[in-house]
């Protein structure tokens, strides 16, 4: 445990957050966010943000070294798509007893489901993940993955993050440690060129960055690695050989991308694939910066002939959206990188934001929402689900983006709702992944349903009839009559069973 806790010392002391960067050296170390209370989710623990950026690495085996209800169910536990390999959806837990526990058996359990792996998938690696439980009883992963790894010839990398160390996304950077210290720098390629560039913190949902993906190509920028989205394990072995870093998330994988700048001298910088303007800009950042590292001067103008093409294209797509969704208002509880990305991109189809979560925002974040919206009164750092509730049924917003946890608040407030995070079923990067936003929104809003569900109902509470029509008993026929007056019925004849609700 003194290695990890180093570990988190130093991952806690990143100079390149700009938070942190205005902190004295022992406040840095403290941390960059409250610690977690006892018994509340806090939107994951360790473990799952370490799973949760390495599982879309697709070749690769993720053995959870845990009781069995820390891996549940991952074949459909997020939205990252994969071109080949389907064998990270693959669940693999040591599914560890109170028996293995109490007679010191895990890690024995751990190097047999290792060799089990190795000879039933043949990965070309394994990643064994460290839990509370394991850390707890002192189970050396790193120690059984090294003997592993010189038994059966392959890479076996611990995942040192287990939950109770921290949030969500501190295992995020413990993941990238990982990537750092396993695998990062492993193999040399033999097909380097000027234009290889590293994605970190694209995890492709929906298959999103195969919008962009093409961009990149008809440039002639390569993709060395994208982290961790649609990525092969030699992809990532092979990322220190990329001449610029596009980061996409900086609260994941900072620590990643200016450890990578430290040891390779890959030059990176922040930027996003959501919205027209944004992209373009992503684009034209990654071309300058190779063309610093040697790349030809002409990609410069190539880009730049690139990006008006697509641009034409989008904005011709997206004005037959415009009529319908100009002056809509839209309420945005997610954080990260959208919480400024898709705010820039709403309001370039002329949509209103009335609030937008900055939770898990960075400070940078957090400065480019003030000059995207130029009123700090529209951010909010945690909006209590009741109060969410209230601003949705007051109607001071047409629609609410967000996660799939706050879904059934727009719900019960009859009100539109649309999934922008890990969830969603869309693709919204790029050029095409804008309009498909647009059109997302537009289906959303104009849903012909909420019209009937905030109609009154046509009964009252006791099951009658609000309305001219007779009011149903035992002899009407009218279509309401009779399963109105059979629900009146069970519920007096049951009242006393069932007493009050």
């Amino acid at each position: 445990m003194s290695a990890l806790k180093a570990k988190i010392e130093d991952v806690f002391n990143e100079p390149g957050c700009d938070k942190n960067q205005g902190k004295d050296a022992k406040a840095r170390k403290k941390g960059c966010s409250k610690p977690l209370t006892p018994g509340a989710a806090a939107g994951g623990c360790a473990f799952d943000g370490a799973k949760i950026v390495l599982q879309p690495v697709t070749d690769v085996a993720h053995l959870i070294h845990a009781p069995l209800a820390c891996e549940g169910n991952s074949w459909d536990n997020r939205g990252a798509a994969s071109s080949g390999s389907s064998l990270w959806r693959t669940s693999f837990t040591t599914d560890l007893t109170e028996l293995d526990i109490v007679m010191g058996q895990g890690e024995r359990k751990l190097f047999r489901a290792i060799r089990e792996i190795a000879e039933r998938y043949a990965p070309p690696a394994i990643f064994v993940y460290s839990t509370c439980v394991t850390a707890l009883i002192g189970d050396d992963i790193e120690a059984v993955c090294r003997r592993a790894a010189e038994k059966f010839g392959l890479p076996v990398v611990p995942v040192n993050a287990p939950g109770f160390v921290g949030s969500k996304n501190l295992g995020n950077k413990l993941a990238g440690e990982a990537l750092l210290d396993h695998v990062i720098g492993t193999e040399e390629p033999d097909d380097v060129t000027p234009y290889d560039i590293n994605i970190l913190g694209e995890f492709n949902l929906s298959g999103e960055f195969w919008m962009v993906k093409p961009l990149l190509e008809k440039l002639g920028m390569r993709v060395r690695a994208c982290i961790p989205g649609d990525a092969r394990y030699r992809d990532i072995a092979t990322a220190h050989r990329a001449k610029a870093t596009m980061m996409v998330c900086s609260t994941a994988l900072i620590n990643l991308a200016r450890k990578m700048e430290e040891r390779f001298g890959i030059p990176y910088f922040e930027g996003s694939f959501y919205g027209i303007s944004d992209t373009s800009e992503a684009l034209r950042q990654l071309a300058a910066l190779l063309v610093q590292q040697g790349a030809p001067p002409e990609l410069l103008d190539r880009t730049e002939s690139l990006i008006a093409e697509e641009e034409a294209r989008a904005w011709a797509a997206l004005e037959g959206f415009r009529p319908r969704l100009e002056g809509k208002r839209v309420l945005l509880n997610t954080g990260g990188v959208k919480s400024w990305s898709v705010v820039h991109a709403l309001q370039e189809i002329g949509v209103e934001i009335v609030g937008t979560s900055v939770k898990k925002s960075t400070l940078e974040d957090k400065e480019r929402i003030k000059q995207i919206l130029k009123d700090e009164n529209h951010m909010f750092e945690s909006m209590a689900p009741r109060d969410l509730y209230a601003m949705l049924a007051e109607h001071k917003a047409d629609i609410m983006l967000s996660g799939g946890r706050t879904q059934f608040i727009a719900l019960k407030a009859k009100m539109p709702w649309l999934d922008i995070n890990q969830e969603r079923h869309h693709p919204y990067a790029g050029y095409d992944g804008m309009v498909e936003l647009a059109r997302q929104i537009d289906i959303a809003i104009h849903n012909p349903v909420w019209e009937t569900v905030r109609e009154a109902s046509p009964w009252d509470a006791d099951g009658n009839l609000i309305s001219s029509a007779p009011n149903p008993g035992e002899n009407d026929d009218t279509p309401l009559a009779e399963p109105v007056h059979a629900f009146r019925k069970f519920a007096n004849s049951n009242a006393d069973e069932m007493g009050e609700c």
